[in-house]
């Protein structure tokens, strides 16, 4: 008896001595791991700090660059806007024009592959997901054939349809997950309410499934504007230029003027950092959308 007694005795200070400690573990890591992202968060950003630190230098030179500009100026910006304006606008109109196209097509698409059951379902999605393994050289060489052909070189839209031709397939990847969860029943209700399939869609399906499309048309626009390779290989003249070939062209040009090239560089960033932040719940809630059923 007397055994059986310390022995449970003992065991109950060794729990007591592992709740003493567990407190302690719990304080102290959540420490470590903040101090860690912090520096990993400022080594990634430091880029981003010296692009910004350098085109409010006034001396235009990176190399006797101050860690901090303590007297910038924004003549980089003046110039900036003066040389590389219109290609801003150009490539704000063809990511837009490519958002749009691409959701035009893409959710009708992504709603017929979620809800239809046939056996080509399943060979279009692997279709789907070799368009995306294409190298994009590739497909800008024979897009340079046959624009020249029809005339669409050195065009908006013949940047909309390069661009949108890339972002449709992951849009419709994106979206299918999301619209794979809708009840047929919503849309059988509005059906049987007079709607015709063009409105069904539009007031059911499209509501339903915000999150992944505004996922879809952020990626849509993310690809738009970074895109150099198409910009490249279909346009040939200055007056339609997206900004991303404006400065590769700018760099041969400003060389003794890097803060012009840097205070472009910010500026072309302003867009897709404003998209990411003011979107980024819709991104997190489309992007997770259809994982679990």
């Amino acid at each position: 008896m007397v055994t059986e007694v310390l022995t449970t005795a003992r065991a109950g200070s060794r729990a007591a001595a592992r709740i003493a400690k567990a407190p302690r573990r719990r304080t102290v890591h959540p420490v470590i791991n903040t101090v860690v992202a912090i520096v990993i968060l400022a080594v990634m950003l430091f880029p981003v700090y010296w692009m910004i630190n350098a085109s409010l230098q006034p001396s235009g030179n990176t190399l006797s660059a101050e860690f901090f500009p303590w007297n910038p100026s924004f003549a980089g910006y003046q110039k900036a806007i003066e040389d590389q304006g219109a290609n801003l606008v150009t490539s704000l109109i063809v990511a837009l024009g490519t958002v749009i196209l691409t959701i035009v097509i893409a959710a009708p698409a992504a709603y017929a592959l979620a809800q239809f059951r046939f056996r080509w379902i399943n060979i279009a999605l692997i279709a789907l997901i070799i368009s995306q393994m294409i190298p994009g050289i590739v497909i800008a060489n024979a897009l340079y054939s046959a624009y020249n052909d029809l005339g669409l070189l050195n065009s908006i839209f013949g940047l909309i349809l390069a661009d949108a031709s890339h972002a449709i397939p992951f849009a419709i990847l994106v979206m299918r997950a999301s619209m794979q969860g809708i009840p047929p029943s919503l849309v059988e209700a509005a059906r049987v309410d007079g709607a015709g399939l063009v409105r069904s869609f539009v007031s059911i399906v499209v509501p339903v499934a915000r999150n992944s499309i505004i996922t879809a048309a952020l990626f849509a626009f993310l690809f738009s504007w970074s895109d150099f390779l198409f910009a490249l290989t279909l346009t040939t003249t200055p007056e339609v230029r997206p900004v991303t070939l404006g400065i590769y062209t700018y760099l041969g040009s400003q060389v003794s003027n890097w803060s012009a090239v840097m205070a472009t560089a910010v500026l072309s960033s302003l867009p897709a950092i404003a998209l990411l932040v003011l979107a980024q719940k819709f991104i997190a809630a489309g992007a997770t959308s259809g994982a679990v059923k």
